[in-house]
């Protein structure tokens, strides 16, 4: 069963979870964070569960106790039948009863659609419970005229079954209720670009059976012999602070109901122009602040009072402040990493003065830290991508363009994290290199931008495998037409785009039907800093002197095997090692070196002969270029520091990775490096090891790498300071 037991969409996992038991019917429930006041987010129609509130959990957690619960008839709760079950009074007092189960005396009750008539019932009848009322998109029974959606008879057999005609019981238990489901969603997210919220409503909403939503249903408008008591009525006897929000393209129930709860209660309303009905997922960063500031304002008293004497606030003369750069590294991985850490060693040369900040995690820390880099302490709070990453992975495969949607949650949130820290202090310019989340909400709220923003990337353009046919052809090309947009409607968001690479390195592709060729616009809206290796191959030792001092043998070959600083590489070491003894039978000198990262435990991997199994190596790039051959996975820093180095090597790209398969292919393909090798073909023990040894001693031509990048970059940064 969905719902609270299967908690995969949220950012951050829940401090408690229980279950009460209301007059026979399961509530599952579940809080996050600590904090003094508590926000019970509502759950709505049983259309789906409380996963709806996914990109709002982790952020408000971090301010507030958040307490969510699976509403009668959805995921983990119970399902009761009849319409009776479903009434707004029903409803209501489930409100009541998990505020009791989880020892909350008071809250603010955050509501979407129809739970406003449910929080707006608890505020009135229990007024001693609830600090305020933040009801979002409400569709309540108020007296509001609907002319679209009135002119359809619930109730009733309707022929033809068209538009709103569909959201009738014969056509959802007799007709065709995924058909519904469908029109139903198009309704609810009606802003540009929302594929992903879509998918997840369709995919939440596979839980519920149409004859549960039928009772829902007849138990919301009082049908059945079920008393509905009457919203407008209870609406004026709340006293506690409302605030209504509501998108004025809402197609599920116009902003005139909205306007109506905000007349009844005395409260505010506030607007999003353009927006539909499903605001908390499509425009999730102003939802939380809304949130956030309403909840703030209503619990003030409350927060207030207390004994401990506050932090004074200090405000620094803007021409006396220290020059400020906050950098955000990607943490896929940890190529990013040795890039950034090299862009800023030379932009220290230009501006001796700056102040650099990290905003990073695990396992780009690691590397941080070993450079003596401030690692900002508000890192603590992102959200983990790198084990997203790794739960999303299969046997070498990684379909990463899927996986990134499918990390929506967590981008907001890591967003939020950026956007409180960004707000408390001051800083000069922020660069965030493949920061996806910052890049992303700032385009879509580009009021929050206060500060130079600089964005770095290795590969422009979502591209689609060949075998996720014509659907992945459009959800790629869907979202690389909202990022064209965004750049064409929001240029100043970016003040520098800068391509880690050259213009030849840019896959000669388009970015999907009726778009632009990527490198016709990349030309056009791109710097090219040429490639950032992170070190100089020309200032390390000559390889024997390498090879002393990094302890290894002189009078037998060396294979180094890498797969970078995600645990998602472990079935290509686990190939190799099955490998090893093959090789080695052919080639007895032969030694491997067998690097798993900060994410894989070394001890994990099976012992071989004439293997050393080593863990996270911060100098890998000089094991990589004082060994005799490589096999690594991929991705595009290790290639290219083998390359640097003149290295021979094996590439396994992960299967369904985008990136690995097409972008860094192709720029291996100009330097001419490399050997690629399709995980199908290394999972063979035998192939495998054919490859090692015919690579082994190959003398490469490859072309010569940039050695300037880091300066480069460093060089278009500083104009931003």
């Amino acid at each position: 069963m969905a719902g609270l037991s299967d908690q995969t969409d949220t950012a951050v996992e829940p401090a408690t979870t229980g279950v009460t038991v209301r007059d026979g019917v399961d509530l599952a429930w579940q809080t996050y964070g600590t904090g003094p006041r508590t926000l019970l987010l509502l759950p709505t129609w049983q259309i789906f569960d409380s996963r709806f509130w996914k990109a709002q959990v982790g952020y408000l957690s971090r301010h507030f106790r958040v307490v969510t619960f699976d509403g009668r008839g959805t995921g983990a709760s119970g399902r009761p039948t009849g319409a009776s079950a479903y009434s707004n009074d029903e409803c209501a007092a489930d409100v009541t009863a998990v505020l009791n189960a989880t020892g909350t005396e008071r809250a603010v009750l955050v509501a979407l659609s129809c739970a406003a008539s449910w929080a707006i019932q608890t505020a009135a009848d229990h007024p001693d419970r609830v600090d305020g009322v933040f009801a979002l998109s409400p569709s309540c029974g108020v007296s509001v005229s609907q002319p679209v959606r009135d002119a359809h008879a619930f109730d009733e057999r309707l022929d033809p079954t068209q538009g709103w005609a569909k959201y009738n019981r014969y056509y959802w238990t007799e007709g065709d209720f995924a058909d519904f489901r469908d029109f139903f969603f198009h309704q609810m997210f009606t802003e540009p670009h929302s594929t992903k919220q879509l998918e997840d409503a369709l995919r939440w909403s596979e839980q519920t059976d149409p004859q549960t939503l039928v009772d829902a249903n007849l138990g919301r408008l009082g049908c059945d012999g079920v008393v509905c008591r009457s919203i407008d009525e209870a609406a004026q006897r709340v006293t506690c602070p409302v605030l209504v929000v509501h998108g004025t393209d809402d197609r599920v129930r116009s902003d005139a109901v909205g306007r109506r709860i905000a007349e009844l209660t005395g409260g505010r309303l506030v607007l999003i122009e353009g927006g539909g009905h499903g605001l908390m997922s499509r425009s999730p960063v102003q939802i939380n602040r809304l949130i956030h500031e309403f909840a703030t304002s209503a619990c003030a008293p409350v927060i207030g009072s207390t004994d401990r004497p506050t932090e004074p606030t200090t405000w620094t003369f803007a021409p006396s402040r220290r020059r400020r750069v906050l950098y955000l590294s990607s943490p896929i991985g940890l190529g990013h990493a040795a890039r950034d850490l090299a862009v800023v060693q030379e932009l220290r040369r230009l501006e001796p003065d700056i102040e650099v900040d990290w905003l990073a995690q695990h396992p780009v820390t690691r590397v941080l830290e070993a450079a003596g880099e401030r690692v900002h302490p508000a890192s603590a709070w992102l959200a983990s991508e790198s084990t997203h990453v790794e739960h999303e992975s299969g046997e070498h495969d990684l379909h990463a363009f899927q996986a990134i949607r499918r990390m929506d949650a967590i981008l907001v949130h890591n967003f939020m994290v950026f956007q409180d820290l960004v707000a408390d202090e001051h800083y000069d310019l922020v660069v965030g290199d493949e920061a996806w989340d910052v890049d992303y909400f700032l385009h879509e709220n580009p009021e929050l931008k206060t500060f130079n923003f600089a964005w770095m990337t290795d590969f422009v353009g979502w591209l689609p495998m060949p075998d996720g046919g014509p659907e992945e052809a459009a959800l790629t090309a869907d979202y690389n037409a909202e990022m064209i947009e965004q750049r064409a409607r929001f240029a100043r968001v970016r003040d520098r785009s800068i391509f880690v690479g050259s213009p030849e390195d840019v896959v000669p592709d388009s970015f999907g039907d009726g778009l632009p060729q990527i490198p016709d616009w990349m030309g056009k809206n791109f710097d090219f800093a040429g490639y950032v290796t992170g070190f100089d191959p020309a200032a390390l030792p000559d390889r024997a002197e390498l090879r002393h001092q990094l302890g290894m043998p002189q009078d037998e070959r060396v294979c180094v095997v890498t797969v970078g600083g995600t645990g998602v590489g472990r079935p290509l070491l686990e190939r190799v090692l099955d490998a090893v003894p093959l090789a080695r039978r052919a080639a007895p000198d032969l030694r491997f070196i067998v690097v798993t990262g900060p994410r894989i435990d070394p001890r994990s991997l099976p012992r071989r002969r004439g293997v050393n199994v080593r863990g996270f190596l911060p100098d890998l790039y000089r094991h990589l270029a004082a060994s005799d051959l490589a096999v690594v996975q991929g991705g595009l820093t290790t290639c290219m520091e083998l390359t640097a180095g003149r290295r021979p090597f094996v590439y396994v790209p992960l299967r369904h990775h985008f990136e690995q398969n097409f972008h860094v292919r192709h720029r291996l393909e100009r330097y001419g490096a490399g050997r690629h090798l399709p995980y199908e073909e290394a999972a063979d023990p035998d192939a495998l090891a054919a490859a090692v040894l015919t690579e082994l001693d190959r003398v490469v031509d490859y072309r010569p790498v940039e050695t300037d990048g880091a300066a480069r970059a460093a060089a278009m940064l500083a104009d931003l300071l």
